[in-house]
């Protein structure tokens, strides 16, 4: 039972924010390719293969991670950290999960299948890149999006425009969520040497973050004309613009403790655009 709860730990599923984060932009994209009605077999694949593989991804990023957690306030407690869980046997389990994921994916075209090797290779690379990278949040939001044309290929295998234009809104957003993460961390980065945004955005992280929420917003509301959504998406756009404004709220003071209530209210924002599609594709 101990090794479980290790396991259960080391995959953060004590901490569902994570789940949900990147779950809300697979629920987007498939509603739209379906036009409010999803195959349930499609719903189920892309549900169950998103809870696996954000599990992989915090499992290889505590692997990535195993010589500067130790050194972080909020991470060295993590089961890799603290001995409890060996990097060898995190590989395995990391392997585990990939392996159930692509089982998944076998079921649905072969279009998804070839889309799910690059997912597959991102998932794996994006905890390495704060060594390489300034951005690794923005690597971060391109591996998180993912789902996105993933969703749409598995649906209606294709990818049209839509889905590129919401993929750019979700990587967007993911750095954006994900700065406000790192905000925590910034001071212990900086005396080990990691790389961030939060970092590489100095004093002007708050400014440059609202900009991209703008664009974001501009990028979602751009999804509705394409695709001609109703009022409901649009009220729920609008929550979500409250949403950002808080956030910016929560964050002026660069506290951490509320910069990570932000990345925390993230996942309303995700919430609210997909209660907007549901209701919309609802009474249509």
């Amino acid at each position: 039972m101990d090794r479980f709860k290790q396991y259960w730990l080391l995959s953060r599923f004590d901490r569902p924010i994570g789940i949900l984060i990147l779950l809300w932009p697979a629920l987007w994209a498939l509603w739209v390719a379906s036009n409010g009605r999803p195959d349930l077999d499609v719903l189920t694949v892309i549900c169950l293969g998103v809870i696996l593989m954000r599990a992989a991804g915090c499992v290889i990023n505590d692997y990535a991670d195993r010589n500067f957690d130790p050194h972080v306030a909020r991470t060295n407690q993590r089961p890799i950290a603290t001995g409890q869980v060996k990097p060898k046997e995190a590989l395995w389990v990391f392997v585990v999960f990939c392996l159930c994921a692509f089982g998944l994916v076998l079921t649905l075209n072969v279009y998804t299948i070839l889309l799910s090797f690059i997912a597959a290779f991102l998932a794996a690379s994006y905890p390495f890149m704060k060594r390489y990278t300034q951005l690794p949040q923005a690597y971060l939001g391109i591996a998180f999006g993912w789902a996105v044309p993933m969703s749409f290929a598995a649906e209606i295998n294709s990818i049209p425009p839509v889905a590129w234009v919401m993929y750019l809104a979700v990587v967007l957003w993911a750095l954006v969520y994900d700065t406000m993460y790192a905000m925590v961390d910034k001071d212990d980065d900086l005396k080990i040497g990691v790389k961030s945004t939060a970092i590489l955005f100095g004093s002007y992280d708050r400014q440059i973050m609202a900009i991209f929420q703008v664009i974001i917003l501009g990028l979602l509301i751009t999804v509705g004309q394409m695709k001609q959504l109703n009022s409901p998406y649009y009220a729920g756009i609008m929550v979500a613009a409250g949403l950002c404004i808080y956030q910016q709220k929560l964050i002026y003071n660069r506290d951490k403790a509320n910069c990570f209530k932000a990345f925390l209210n993230s996942n309303w924002f995700g919430l609210a655009i997909f209660v907007g599609l549901f209701v919309d594709y609802l009474f249509r």
